[in-house]
């Protein structure tokens, strides 16, 4: 039983550990905003090779905001540490954002995931980057891709207005979940 807790203990330490040191790359300001800004393009990169109609879908949306997270699960807690950009596509302007998640969940792993929101609500849009945004359920839906074209869809509606593509290693997620994570904007690369 002392060892079942001391290997718990010694778990959540490196979790917590780990969990504070996940953030964009640079050692100044200017260097994390160019570090998410490549992290944006390489991720908006490959989502159009996966799903080349998000492409239009992203340019006739009021914006869009695109997400780097890390997640650990040790045992039964689960986290996730990320960075990201909103686009404001009316404006031009560029929001640099941070985000946490937390959670309970039985496993044990790392999983490296992007995650682009397309805004079709000017009003959803704004309250995300304003106000921040915790989203406190959990989406889940299959991602449907077929030859049929523009017709298939991997992206989820999350709110009225709001869809989220995630995309992990393996191309478009077949889940999407946002359980328990805030998003707010970066004092520092703002």
């Amino acid at each position: 039983m002392g060892k079942n807790i001391l290997k718990i203990t010694a778990g959540l330490i490196f979790f917590i550990f780990l969990t504070g040191f996940f953030g964009a790359k640079g050692d100044t300001p200017a260097e994390k905003r160019r570090a998410i800004n490549k992290m944006r393009l390489a991720t908006l990169a490959d989502l159009y090779k996966v799903a080349p109609y998000a492409r239009e879908e992203i340019r006739r949306a009021e914006g869009y905001a695109v997400f780097s997270n890390v997640g650990l699960n040790v045992f039964l807690i689960s986290t996730g540490n990320g960075y990201g950009v909103a686009h404001d596509n009316r404006t031009g302007k560029d929001i640099y954002m941070r985000m946490l998640s937390g959670g309970v969940g039985v496993g044990f792993g790392v999983k490296d995931f992007r995650g682009i929101f397309v805004f079709y609500n000017r009003n959803a849009f704004n309250e995300f980057v304003n106000h921040g945004w915790t989203a406190h359920g959990q989406a889940d839906a299959a991602a449907k891709l077929s030859d049929k074209g523009a017709a298939a869809s991997a992206a989820i509606e999350i709110a009225p207005g709001v869809r989220l593509y995630q995309l992990t290693e393996n191309g478009v997620a077949a889940q999407a979940t946002i359980q328990g994570t805030k998003y707010w904007k970066d004092d520092e690369l703002n």
